[in-house]
């Protein structure tokens, strides 16, 4: 099974230095990940994603670069479409990109973007869209098809990232995989969307599906007031209650041993590959975990 590592894009004290990200982009490349993935919010004060991706293409010259996710109605397909091209074509093939419908109005709201869109056909006719770039189709009315072409025929695979049966049977007709997301890691119900991803792209008569899991972790002392710390200014579109009583058992917190064993037990349910998602910005983080997965 495949370990990759997903930037804190997400951290509060990501900005407090210059920096953090280069370093941590080059300590994953130069580590035993697979992927350095990296996520999408809009009235957040993360970083914009599109030009992310540029930066993360100069920084690694190995690992596949993963979207985990973006939300295609949050942007106009075509010049999605030619950003994640140019982001393939800068990092030599390396893009994977997961993309989901999206569970915050806010987001909608400062994209401009139509919230009756938040559903998975909307999603569904974006991606169409992109790929139909992609493939070199004249898509509007201009003399030349919009480019460049992404280095992997066809363009960059594509992840579904959902928690939702519905949402998984229905991106069985034109994704790639899944990208999952476990809040509690719940190994049953992982099992369980794993199983029905495999019996989904079977039914649909597609290859088999790359599939994917990520999880918040957190290591050593104080590992659980830090998933906490983390989801309190993350999560912040739901009431501080609720924030609460899910950190109490969200994720990871604990040893690197009690983390390799997590790790296996999820290799042991058939996962192509566990995207770890950091609750701080402290890259000894990425050298800790490369330490126990090498």
């Amino acid at each position: 099974m495949d370990v990759g590592m997903t930037l804190p894009v997400m951290e509060p004290d990501l900005w407090a230095q210059d920096g953090t990200l280069e370093e941590w982009s080059r300590a994953i490349d130069s580590g035993p990940f697979s992927s350095l993935c990296f996520g999408e919010r809009l009235a957040f004060d993360n970083p914009d994603a599109p030009t992310l991706l540029g930066a993360v293409a100069a920084w690694t010259s190995r690992v596949r670069l993963v979207t985990t996710v973006m939300v295609p109605q949050l942007h106009a397909p075509v010049p999605l479409a030619k950003a994640l091209a140019t982001g393939d074509r800068l990092s030599g093939g390396r893009l994977t990109v997961g993309v989901g419908v999206g569970g915050r109005d806010e987001d909608y709201r400062a994209a401009g973007a139509d919230p009756s869109t938040k559903t998975i056909a909307g999603m569904t006719e974006r991606v169409a869209t992109m790929r139909r770039v992609w493939a070199g189709e004249h898509v509007v009315d201009a003399v030349r098809p919009v480019g460049p072409p992404p280095v992997q025929e066809g363009g960059p695979p594509i992840l579904v990232g959902t928690l939702g049966p519905r949402t998984i049977r229905a991106a069985s007709a034109w994704a790639d995989g899944l990208a999952g997301m476990s809040l509690d890691l719940d190994l049953a119900q992982m099992a369980e969307l794993f199983a029905l991803t495999r019996e989904s792209w079977r039914e649909a008569g597609r290859p088999a599906p790359r599939v994917t899991t990520s999880f918040w972790f957190a290591l050593g002392d104080g590992a659980r007031e830090q998933v906490h710390r983390h989801l309190r200014h993350y999560m912040n579109w739901i009431p501080p209650e609720y924030v609460d009583a899910l950190a109490a058992t969200a994720g990871f917190a604990g040893t690197e041993a009690e983390l390799r064993d997590q790790l296996r037990r999820i290799e042991d349910l058939g996962a192509d590959e566990v995207q770890l998602i950091p609750t701080g910005s402290d890259p000894s983080q990425v050298v800790r975990v490369a330490e126990l997965i090498s």
